[in-house]
């Protein structure tokens, strides 16, 4: 018995199965979709197959000899077994693991991301990750980057992603050169030396600013990049403007003015429309916009380093 039975599909048992439940040949051949008499020479190779019947064949219908209940009742646990791995598959997926490469500026990374992608790699320690540090965008259908973490009011349309927060930009200066920075009034920084991103630049509008209301003569730094910027204000080469997130988190800063909403910038999550399935494109972009979100006000400029980390401190009795 035990080697004609290898022989048997699970089509052959949904074929009993039917047949049992629907007493007959006609309505099982419906029930499975094919005609009668496929039905009655599938049922006969079966049964010559295994070696006994499985039905008594009487007038009113097909009935089950022993073994035909022992096959119904196999057919049933198969069934079962079948539709929980189903169920389990449909709701598993493959583990995040490989290389997940991520272009995003210097600024962010080390002002915002980097803790968050040491909580990450030990959250998903099977995706390895490789950072492009750049200020341009990265060609994504070329796979230069799996995911882009960019600052910008146009992202790519042949992108997909999602918004996190809103970058709020302040003026800065050095704290010991603005010890009462709340009383400051702008005709007091006209002879002050400005700092500014470069020309290629030019389209952020904190550069506009400074391109049309700042003398050639007072901007006395150029530089490409936000982090190298923020270095600038900080050794008092001149005031400018950064992102509140980079000058509220060097305690030598300080705010000449509020965050002026014209200069802020939206921060994007990006990927290609192929990868936003990939389990591990998808784990980061879920897991990145959870960490970024928790510290939305600082990024917004609604609070600073030091009332963030106060906030997320416990209460001491």
């Amino acid at each position: 018995m035990a080697e004609p039975f290898k022989n048997l599909a699970w089509d052959d048992f949904r074929l009993i199965k039917a047949v049992a439940d629907a007493k007959g040949l006609p309505a099982a051949a419906a029930a499975m979709g094919v005609n009668h008499s496929t039905v009655f020479r599938r049922l006969k190779q079966i049964e010559e197959q295994l070696g006994t019947l499985l039905f008594e064949r009487h007038r009113t219908g097909y009935a089950l000899t022993p073994a035909g209940e022992e096959m119904v009742a196999l057919a049933n646990r198969l069934d079962e077994e079948i539709t929980a791995v189903g169920r389990k598959l449909a709701g598993r997926e493959p583990a995040p693991s490989g290389e997940l490469r991520v272009t995003t500026p210097d600024s962010l990374l080390i002002h915002l991301l980097m803790p968050m992608l040491a909580t990450f790699r030990q959250r998903y320690p099977e995706v390895r990750l490789d950072i492009v540090l750049s200020n341009q965008a990265l060609n994504l259908s070329k796979r230069d980057a799996d995911v882009a973490v960019r600052a910008t009011d146009h992202p790519p349309e042949n992108l997909v992603g999602r918004r996190v927060a809103r970058i709020a930009w302040a003026l800065y200066g050095g704290a010991a050169d603005f010890p009462e920075p709340g009383s400051i009034s702008p005709g007091q920084l006209d002879s002050r030396n400005w700092v500014s991103l470069g020309d290629s630049l030019g389209a952020l509008k904190a550069v506009k600013f400074v391109q049309e209301n700042v003398s050639p003569e007072r901007v006395a730094y150029k530089i490409n990049s936000v982090l190298g910027l923020a270095e600038a204000v900080e050794a008092g080469i001149g005031i400018g403007h950064l992102p509140c997130l980079i000058g509220d988190a060097r305690p030598s800063l300080v705010r000449l003015g509020t965050p002026d909403d014209d200069y802020a910038a939206d921060l994007w999550l990006l990927t290609h429309p192929d990868l936003r399935h990939s389990p591990r494109v998808r784990a980061f972009l879920d897991f990145l916009a959870g960490e970024i979100g928790r510290h939305r006000r600082l990024i917004e400029g609604q609070i600073g380093l030091q009332e963030e980390t106060a906030e997320a401190s416990p209460a001491t009795a």
